[in-house]
């Protein structure tokens, strides 16, 4: 995948925060010593901030060991709430935790958390929603604006009060424009894949329908990762009751 960048998290506090996660919920890293032909499962004993410091747990090859100590560059893939979480090491250093055997890392300064559609959405504002535009033709009354109710790399959620759309499940949308709200503008295709008719309190139904990217441009499919990244932290800053 190119713009990895795009998917890059630089805070420490939160690198921190994410390597702890995956340490506490005992989450096996495949760790890379030359790509796939050489392949070590390990995982997160202890993460020392102060220290600058992650401590891993060897493997049962001593042999393998010796490679992973020998290594100039090491890949680490794993995962935390169904998010892919990928970092790299330039060192591996031999260490001991709680009188075992261990391996040392440096604290990396980026991280990459990949989120994909089936592991992850987001709901949008609902007091200022996000739009999407759909040209649709003249009969159906030309360009329409509606509003999202959540949000992944894979696709949206839109509702249409007035049943506009009708039964679109399987149509696709050309051209369709979504306007993120301090990222811009992004254009793809949309193809709806499922519809939902909620009553609400007042009696009225609203459709939701499930729509997803076809052909999104990789620019795009970043600004919509950048986007959700800015939901979650504010959705976190809220829940920590700093904002």
């Amino acid at each position: 995948m190119e713009n990895w960048h795009d998917f890059e998290v630089e805070s420490r506090r939160e690198i921190v925060a994410l390597l702890r996660g995956i340490g506490d919920k005992n989450q096996l890293i495949r760790m890379l010593i030359k790509g796939e032909s050489d392949v070590c499962v390990t995982s997160i004993l202890e993460v020392d901030e102060a220290a600058n410091a992650v401590y891993l747990d060897c493997s049962i090859d001593q042999e393998q060991n010796q490679r992973v100590l020998a290594s100039r560059q090491l890949s680490f893939e794993t995962s935390l709430d169904k998010v892919r979480i990928l970092f790299a090491a330039d060192q591996v250093e031999a260490a001991s935790y709680e009188g075992n055997p261990a391996f040392r890392i440096a604290i990396p300064a980026t991280l990459i958390r990949l989120q994909r559609r089936e592991y992850y959405r987001i709901a949008t504002p609902v007091t200022n929603p996000v739009r999407v535009l759909i040209p649709l033709p003249a009969e159906l009354g030309g360009p329409t604006s509606f509003p999202l109710a959540d949000i992944s790399c894979g696709g949206i959620s839109i509702l249409d009060n007035k049943m506009i759309l009708g039964n679109a499940v399987g149509k696709e949308y050309p051209d369709c424009r979504i306007d993120l709200p301090e990222i811009g503008a992004v254009s793809t295709a949309l193809q709806v894949r499922n519809a939902l008719d909620l009553t609400l309190l007042n009696n009225k139904t609203n459709r939701r329908l499930g729509c997803e990217f076809v052909g999104i441009p990789r620019g795009a499919l970043a600004a919509v990762q950048r986007y959700i990244t800015k939901l979650e932290r504010e959705r976190n800053a809220r829940i920590a009751g700093l904002s």
